[in-house]
């Protein structure tokens, strides 16, 4: 049987790219099995025809369930965000995966790594990074490695970086590392090359280097995405700040945090630009310039949202809140969620009458309050109520809100069309459980601007009042339908 027949192991696919490659794969009609350290989350993100098995790269005992049948793997697995020792995990996991494959039979890995010069120095991570491809060659299955440059992609680390730093700071005191060049990538682009892997012909275990159609500097990045904003921001150089500094500097206005930011700054400042071009000739894809990468980033932005959990990696146990919201990117975020003895349906219930004449369930008063200033701002405020009291369809409006995405007692997202700095989603979640269901309720806010940032710290207070009460009013009332509906008839 040839390597682009059979089952597919996909290890990662909870994470950026194994989750979009996951869609790629299914949309070409590939069997797919996923491993994940925890498969009761990533069940319920994927559809009856993906199994999902349980196992660990670092444990070995685990990793034979999953690749027993399988004929291809992808390993899209690293350790940068553990605490200490990423590099022995990642040796450990790469070695165990890479035996268990060859005692099962698999005809062919496909890795994906990161560009870098071997010849020279290089950070911990993208030394990990090469290693990795190293400890799963000396396994005996084929390895395609695929070393890549910058992803750019609207989810993407290295594009939510960009984004936040470009948006945030119209002054950029900016370190040695804004100058190295980059090979930056779109996220469509490198999935075309990895889906590519499990077909192309080759002998051995080849490393392919893959990157866009430019080379330019990461200052170069952010200014193109400035000029795509139509923002205007002013870049000063420094020739000292070190990686520490760095990675605290980027912690503080953007999504990283600084263990992550060190590492990944400790590899920024590596030119990470192909000097191998013989991928060109051996898969289709003609990657796209770093204008149409970040064209494609902005235009799919909406897509990406709707298409991606934010709550995924939130605690769902009990009613829980977060202070003052959880930022991804440029974006903010308000999770609760709550437990009702009640099933799905009855559940979502309650969620699809909301607004209209049903109100908010909690403070309405608040919610009409907000309407009426929407109205003096030149808004819509909340005149334009429901269609239907009962019903909904995607894109029917409620009051100011408009469905954006509504799975049948499941999940309802809603988008503000009412003047603001910034753009936001309200969601609700409603997942099964042995005892009745899970409701998460998610606010997102993507600001513009200090304006933005400001109105969102300013509303919070009423964001931690109204929030948690509404979402207890809407688990009351699918109780209550739940014991309508049980008792016995009279």
């Amino acid at each position: 049987m040839s390597v682009n027949e059979g089952r597919v192991l996909l290890t990662g696919a909870s994470g950026y790219v194994g989750g979009r490659l996951l869609r790629v794969l299914r949309e070409a009609g590939r069997p797919i099995r996923c491993l994940a350290r925890h498969p009761e989350f990533l069940r319920a993100r994927v559809g009856p025809d993906v199994e999902v098995v349980g196992g660990d790269v670092t444990d070995a005992a685990s990793l034979a369930r999953a690749l027993e049948g399988a004929h291809s793997a992808y390993y899209l697995v690293h350790a940068m965000g553990a605490e200490r020792g990423f590099e022995e995990l990642d040796r450990l996991g790469a070695a165990n995966f890479g035996a268990a494959a060859r005692a099962c039979g698999v005809e062919r890995i496909v890795y994906l790594g990161g560009l870098g010069d071997p010849r020279e120095p290089l950070s911990p991570h993208l030394r990990s990074r090469h290693e990795v491809g190293e400890v799963l060659r000396a396994s005996g299955v084929q390895v395609v490695e695929l070393r890549a440059s910058v992803v750019i992609g609207s989810g993407s680390l290295s594009f939510e970086m960009i984004r936040a730093l470009t948006e945030r700071l119209p002054v950029m005191i900016t370190p040695r590392w804004v100058a190295a060049k980059a090979q930056p990538i779109a996220i469509s682009d490198l999935l075309q090359y990895l889906a590519q892997a499990l077909e192309v012909e080759v002998e051995g275990s080849p490393v392919f280097e893959v990157g866009g159609a430019d080379v330019v500097s990461y200052g170069d990045l952010m200014r193109e995405y400035a000029r795509q904003r139509g923002l205007r921001r002013l870049m000063i150089p420094v020739p000292v700040l070190t990686p520490y500094l760095s990675s605290l500097w980027l912690g503080l206005v953007t999504p990283l945090y600084a263990r992550v930011g060190r590492k990944l700054v400790e590899s920024l400042r590596h030119d990470t630009v192909v000097q191998d071009p013989s991928a060109a000739k051996v898969f289709t894809v003609r990657p796209k310039g770093v204008r149409d990468c970040v064209a494609e980033a902005l235009h799919h932005e909406e897509r990406e949202l709707a298409q991606t959990r934010w709550s995924d990696a939130l605690s769902s146990a009990g009613l829980e809140r977060t202070w003052a919201g959880v930022r991804f990117g440029n974006r903010l975020m308000y999770v609760c969620s709550t437990s009702t003895p009640a099933p799905p349906d009855r559940a979502f219930r309650p969620i699809q009458r909301i607004g209209g004449a049903t109100g908010w369930y909690y403070a309405t008063w608040l919610w009409h309050l907000r309407g009426f200033f929407d109205l003096l701002v030149g808004g819509v405020g909340a005149r334009r109520g429901r269609r239907h009291p009962t019903e909904l369809l995607v894109g029917d409006t409620v009051d100011w809100w408009r469905v954006v995405d509504l799975e049948p007692d499941r999940r309802l997202r809603l988008e503000a069309e009412m003047r603001l700095p910034g753009r936001a989603w309200l969601e609700f979640d409603v997942e099964p459980t042995d005892s009745g269901s899970t409701i998460r309720q998610i606010a997102v806010f993507d600001p513009v601007g200090l304006a933005g940032l400001a109105y969102w710290y300013l509303v919070y207070p009423l964001h931690a009042l109204v929030f948690p009460g509404m979402l207890r009013a809407i688990a009351r009332a699918a109780q209550e339908e739940t014991e309508e509906g049980s008792s016995p008839l009279i």
